[in-house]
Parts: structure tokens; sequence; C-alpha cells
């Protein structure tokens, strides 16, 4: 078979090892008579898979064992929504570095319940640059931002040095080199750009 390649931003190609694995896993996941699609979430077949999943990423980015790994529904977009609903109460107020497309998404959505404000916009210079200084809200109960933009081109090399509890978008380099997961309240990624085929 002649396979094509395609160097678009969208779906990438996958090795043909990879696909064939997972082709094999499809009708009958480990001789379970299952397919891995059709296992059910409680299994102790689909336990094993999760755990696993788990454990390379606590590997892969030396995560904490004082740290929860969550596997959700709903891409990192959800979590614009989701962090501010769990971590912010009625009156408390977070801060936001808007540094391109998906860092104004999570202030936009936040802003609709609760308070949340623009530490620093890089709207002016059509956001092709990032912050130098910061001086965070002395009431912020947290500060987000996303750790790489892609349309942009922008890219923190280290995160924020600030004392307020960081959450960070890692959807665009999460794996893709070493963080310190220690300095972060919450990091945040969808998987399809990093940790499966993008798209």
């Amino acid at each position: 078979m002649n396979r094509a390649h395609n160097f678009s931003a969208g779906p990438a190609v996958l090795p043909l090892s990879v696909i064939e694995e997972l082709a094999a896993a499809l009708p009958n996941f480990q001789e379970t008579g299952l397919g891995l699609m059709e296992l059910s979430h409680r299994s102790t077949t689909f336990d094993a898979v999760h755990r696993s999943a788990e454990t390379r990423l606590r590997r892969v980015l030396s995560i904490p064992e004082d740290y929860r790994v969550l596997f959700l529904q709903g891409g990192a977009s959800l979590q614009f929504h989701m962090i501010p609903l769990n971590l912010l109460q009625a009156g408390e107020s977070a801060d936001f570095l808007v540094t391109g497309v998906w860092a104004k998404k999570a202030l936009a959505e936040t802003q609709r319940f609760r308070a949340a404000r623009v530490l620093w916009d890089g709207a002016d210079h059509s956001y092709d640059r990032l912050p130098q200084q910061l001086e965070p809200s002395e009431d912020a109960v947290y500060l987000h931002y996303c750790s790489n933009n892609t349309i942009y081109g922008t890219q923190f090399s280290e995160p924020p040095s600030v004392s307020t509890p960081l959450i960070c978008d890692m959807s665009s380099d999460i794996c893709s080199r070493p963080v310190d997961i220690s300095k972060h309240a919450v990091v945040f990624a969808g998987a399809q750009k990093n940790l499966g085929p993008s798209g």
C-alpha cells in the first residue's frame, strides 16, 4: 500500500505500526472478545488501560505524586469554564495573560460568571510578544496563561515568575519539552494536538 504524506496543520499521518495496532484492538482488545471502544469503563481491562496512560503521562511530565491526573471529556475549551467554576467563589477574581486566541477565549468564558482581570494583553502588538514584567493583582486567586500560542508563534520558555498560583493551558505543547509541573496549580490540555492525531 502506498501511504500518502499529509503536511497540513490538521490531522497528522501516524506510523503504519500504530494504525495496525489500533486496527487490531478495535475488534478484539487483548483477546477479550470486545473491541477497545466497547469495553466498560468500569472493567478491570479498561482500568489497566487507564492506569497505564496515567503512569506514562506522569513519567513523561515528571508529575509530582501529590498531583491528580484527570482524563476528562470536552477538551481544553471546556476547562475555560470548569476551572473558574471550581476555583473561583462569588466575589473572587483571577488574572489573565491574553497572549492570543485561546487565552482570550478563556478570559471571556470566565467573565460570563466570575470576575476576571486582564493583567497583560498583547492585542496592540498583534500578539507577537510575551510580557516581560508582571505584577499580579493582590487578590487574584490564580493567574491563567497559555504556554504556547501556535497562531501567533509565541511560547513561554519558563512559567511566569509570580507568587500567584498558575493555571496553564498547555494544549499545543504538552509533552513536547520538560516543564516544571510543580510550579503550577493546574495544567490542562486537549489531547488532540500533541497526545493524539491532531485535528
